[in-house]
This record gives C-alpha cells, sequence and structure tokens, in this order.
C-alpha cells in the first residue's frame, strides 16, 4: 500500500510557496521571521522536501495574505488512516536512515503483531466499528514493511518494563508479540534496550519520543501524549530530545540483558496459556 499526496503535491506546493512570497517581496529570511518559522524549515518546505503541519500553514496564509490557501491545499496523507497527528511522523518514518525510539506503554506500531495491534486498536475511545478497526490494522501492519530492508533504517528500540508486563490481549498474545519482539533483536534487524522497574524515576517519564535522522534532511523529534503528538525540526530542541535519550539509555539494561528479560517474560506467558 503507497502512502502518496494528494494531488496537490508536495513540490507543487512548495512552488506555490516560493512564488507567493517572492510575489510579496520576502525573501526566506524575511518569512521566517514575520511567520515565526526556521528559514530552514521554509526552505524544505519550498523543495518539496518537507510540507508544514496545520499551524504552519496558518501563519503562512496571514503573512502571505493568501486568503487560507496554504491551510486549504496543505498536502494530506492518503492510503494508511493513522492519527491526524501521526500522519507527518508516519511519512518521515518512511525516510529515515536511523530510528531511536523509547515506548512507556505500548510495542512500537511497526513492531506490533497482527493479534495485538488488533487489541490495541479494540480498545480505544470512542469506540470502532470492526471496519474502522481493521483499516486501521491494515495500516499499522503495513508500516512494518520500512523493517524488509536488513540494513536500514537501524532501529534502537528502548522499550519500559511496563510493555512487557501489560498483559494485552492476554498470555499468547503476548507471548507471541514478545518471541516477535526476540527474532528481531537476536537476528540484529533491532537492537533492544528495556528500562526495568528497578530504575525508578528516568528522563522519558513524560512519555513516547521517536529520534530519526535521514540521509539528505536534518534530524526531527517526535513526541506524543494522549490524542496528540508533534514533530520538532529546530536544531536545539531535537538536541535536547536526543540528549534526553541517551540519558535514559543510561538507564536501561543492556541488550544482551534486555533479550533475556524479554525471553523469561515470554515464557511466563507461555506457562500461563497452558
Amino acid at each position: 500500500m503507497a502512502i502518496e499526496d494528494n494531488p496537490v503535491s508536495r513540490i507543487k506546493y512548495g512552488q506555490e510557496l516560493k512564488a507567493r512570497r517572492e510575489a510579496a517581496g520576502l525573501t526566506q529570511e524575511e518569512l521566517s521571521r514575520l511567520a515565526v518559522m526556521s528559514r530552514t524549515h521554509i526552505a524544505h518546505i519550498e523543495a518539496g522536501r518537507r510540507r508544514p503541519d496545520i499551524a504552519d500553514a496558518r501563519r503562512l496564509d496571514a503573512v502571505l495574505k493568501t486568503d487560507g490557501f496554504f491551510e486549504r491545499f496543505l498536502p494530506v496523507l492518503e492510503g494508511p488512516h493513522v492519527a491526524e497527528h501521526f500522519a507527518e511522523a508516519l511519512e518521515f518514518e518512511r525516510y529515515a536512515v536511523m530510528i531511536r525510539q523509547y515506548a512507556p506503554k505500548l510495542v512500537p506500531g511497526f513492531l506490533q503483531t497482527e493479534a495485538y495491534a488488533r487489541e490495541v486498536l479494540s480498545s480505544g475511545y470512542p469506540p470502532k466499528n470492526d471496519q474502522e478497526r481493521d483499516r486501521l490494522l491494515e495500516a499499522r501492519l503495513e508500516r512494518a514493511r520500512v523493517l524488509d530492508d536488513f540494513d536500514n533504517p537501524v532501529v534502537w528500540t528502548m522499550l519500559d518494563e511496563a510493555v512487557l508486563r501489560r498483559p494485552i490481549g492476554g498470555p499468547l498474545v503476548m507471548c507471541e508479540q514478545l518471541q516477535h519482539l526476540l527474532a528481531m533483536g537476536e537476528s540484529r534487524r533491532i537492537r533492544l534496550h528495556v528500562l526495568p522497574y528497578a530504575a525508578g524515576a528516568h528522563a522519558l517519564l513524560e512519555g513516547l519520543v521517536s529520534l530519526m535522522w535521514f540521509s539528505d534532511l536534518p534530524p526531527i523529534a517526535y513526541v506524543e501524549g494522549l490524542k496528540n503528538g508533534r514533530v520538532w525540526e529546530p536544531p536545539s530542541v531535537v538536541r535536547q530530545c536526543q540528549e534526553v535519550y541517551d540519558h535514559a539509555l543510561g538507564d536501561a539494561l543492556s541488550n544482551r540483558a534486555s533479550l533475556a528479560l524479554i525471553r523469561s517474560v515470554s515464557e511466563d506467558y507461555e506457562h500461563a496459556a497452558k
């Protein structure tokens, strides 16, 4: 399943932004100050490499007096059904060469098994009918294709111990899910670390974070909470997120010890299922 922009492509969108900026007699630097956006971000949008979020689009409309043009024609992702706040991060995820993520409560989406993902998507509020749940499930399973290439992206995944202990779907579902993580970790396709309960308070208590690096773009950070998420691009913010991640990683178990813990918990679920 391909992920595509709508007919107003990012390239055409960027060309339109450049044309309207120049018609207003503004340089990228001047527009960046007036719209409270970085000049680099504006340059990437104009080149078709990135797209603004809705807040950026509204600021561009206000500064350029374009009567809502950039908000109305903001490129949106079609195909996969995902939460609106995650759509931009999903697009970045497809092009990342390195991903380092921390999951405080659930197995990250592209590492979820079908049974585990179905349970997660069935538990949301407001309730979804089976058709909508299955559309979301298909999109989530499609995300796993980002791991089809063994070498790219490089993925480090740090899981809170709560991810292993919360019995999503019951013992059989959890056993299968943890066995899947083990297979990915033992094959060295991903590097796994567990932040144990014994670590106590740590630097990432506030929630999920995903750090992404690219071959031809600056790195970004994505952070998420209940019903909201945000992609951060300013270098100072991204560096801070990277530092926080590294600090928490220092409290996590080693890769070898993490795999041993995942294996042990998986065996506990296997015994409970008998």
